[in-house]
């Protein structure tokens, strides 16, 4: 589990509560807590504390060879995929290790893609989920929690039965899963909820049950993700109202949440706008559209350094 943060460490927890052998990829003050007295993941139906094996990425690609795994995940930040990649493109060409995406946005499995092939990578969504590091070497998450994943770009019959595999051993995790059909579908679907809250939460530094009501903020909430669904099609993805209707609805009703982007202003870190708003603005200079929410977001949130 390459990021062992909110929605990584959340998952590689109940991974090994469930008897599987996990290594956890930190950096910092969390992993050096993590090392000295393990981590601790509190959630409303599941309670963790557990020593860990908790490495760097030196340690990693040192101590551990990637033919030792049977997955591995990424849970990190969109903005490190590429560089990730790199330098682990020597240890990941040494075994045939599938790479599943646990990350925002629509262009980290192209990235994955061009260091181990499509064959062995898949694309994934957390989905109703809001997790945090709240202390070093402490998770706070909420939520479901679920997981969509599927072969990336497109399904592929000879990888139909290892999917369904990992799927029942994510369940048996406590980790509700789903194979996707079309899992290009379903990040995009998932952006749309990601660039009509993200930007406009930390702008305004509401959560997104506060965000999607508010009477005028919950109409550019509404615009960004039409904006979204119109761009998908620079893709080959079409989605459409009914799509945004359907993400509308499930923001408005879910649980309140902190964003991880107003989460990460706060703390004064870099956002995940690239991944998120820049995909948007990227593809529809692609198709010559106009998202003038977008990009006024995009903007505003440019200027906050």
């Amino acid at each position: 589990m390459i990021g062992a943060g909110g929605i990584g460490g959340y998952y590689g927890a109940r991974l090994q509560q469930a008897g599987h052998e996990v290594v956890l990829v930190a950096r910092g003050e969390h992993l050096a807590a993590m090392q000295r007295q393990g981590l601790r993941v509190e959630h409303q139906e599941f309670h963790f504390a557990q020593p860990v094996r908790a490495l760097d990425l030196t340690t990693l690609r040192e101590t551990c060879a990637s033919g030792d795994f049977d997955l591995v995940v990424l849970a990190m930040k969109s903005q490190a995929t590429g560089p990730l990649m790199a330098e682990l493109a020597d240890w990941l060409a040494a075994s045939e290790v599938p790479v599943l995406s646990l990350q925002n946005g629509v262009d980290n499995e192209p990235l994955i893609s061009e260091v181990v092939g499509e064959e062995r990578t898949l694309g994934g969504l957390a989905v109703r989920i809001g997790g945090h590091i709240v202390a070093p070497g402490l998770v706070q998450a909420d939520g479901p929690a679920q997981v969509i994943m599927g072969a990336w770009p497109q399904r592929r019959s000879a990888q139909a039965d290892w999917l369904e595999q990992l799927r029942q051993c994510f369940e048996l995790a406590g980790i509700p899963t789903q194979v996707a059909v079309d899992i290009r579908r379903e990040l995009w679907r998932k952006l749309i909820i990601n660039n009509g809250v993200n930007p406009l939460s930390a702008l305004s530094g509401l959560d997104t049950r506060r965000l999607s009501h508010h009477p005028q903020l919950g109409r550019s909430v509404y615009q960004m993700m039409t904006e979204t669904a119109a761009v998908a099609e620079a893709d080959g993805v079409a989605l459409g109202k009914t799509d945004v209707d359907e993400m509308y609805a499930l923001i408005r009703n879910f649980d309140a949440i902190k964003t991880s982007m107003l989460v990460d202003k706060e703390k004064g870190r870099e956002l995940e706008l690239d991944a998120i708003s820049g995909a948007v603005l990227r593809r529809a200079e692609q198709l010559g559209l106009e998202v003038p929410a977008t990009r006024l977001a995009y903007g505003l949130l440019q200027l906050r350094d």
